[in-house]
């Protein structure tokens, strides 16, 4: 007998068979995937310090994900929108600028790596994609800082 979880959330299917839960499509990945053994996978998991540890769910990796991306958008956002639009005409927050920029920076890039290796951990199918994409914005988030810190010190 199999019980399906509320569709409307990304829950895993709860009470399936074997046969009923070969493909978690929410995952990307068989339930019981074997973990990938290449040579670049292992490098990877030594650079992040990944032990042998049980593996994390795909939908524990979707959460880090999106909290990440959540603190790497309020950057944006404050960066780009509020501060140089929305408060220097009303008169607040003049110059406070790049210091909460550097803060929401470095929290949004210990997010990500955070998430990085939730992703590698579960042995998630799109595990390389968001290795990219994440250290893209970590560089871009790198160069933010630098880029605050100059305004910052000048």
């Amino acid at each position: 007998m199999s019980t399906a979880a509320n569709p409307n959330t990304n829950d895993a299917l709860v009470g399936t068979t074997a046969a009923e839960a070969a493909v978690d499509s929410l995952a990307g990945a068989a339930p019981e995937a074997a973990r990938s053994d290449s040579s670049a996978d292992h490098f990877v998991r030594r650079l992040l310090r990944l032990s042998d540890a049980p593996k994390l769910s795909a939908a524990q990796a979707r959460s880090a994900f999106q909290k990440s991306l959540a603190w790497t958008a309020a950057r944006c956002l404050l960066m780009y929108i509020v501060f140089p639009f929305v408060l220097p005409p009303l008169g607040i927050a003049l110059g406070v600028g790049p210091v909460i920029g550097i803060s929401i920076g470095l929290l949004a890039m210990v997010s990500i790596v955070y998430s990085i290796r939730r992703f590698w951990r579960a042995d998630h199918s799109k595990r390389w994609h968001y290795t990219v994409f994440g250290t893209t914005i970590i560089a871009f988030l790198i160069w933010a800082t630098i880029a605050d810190t100059i305004r910052l010190l000048d």
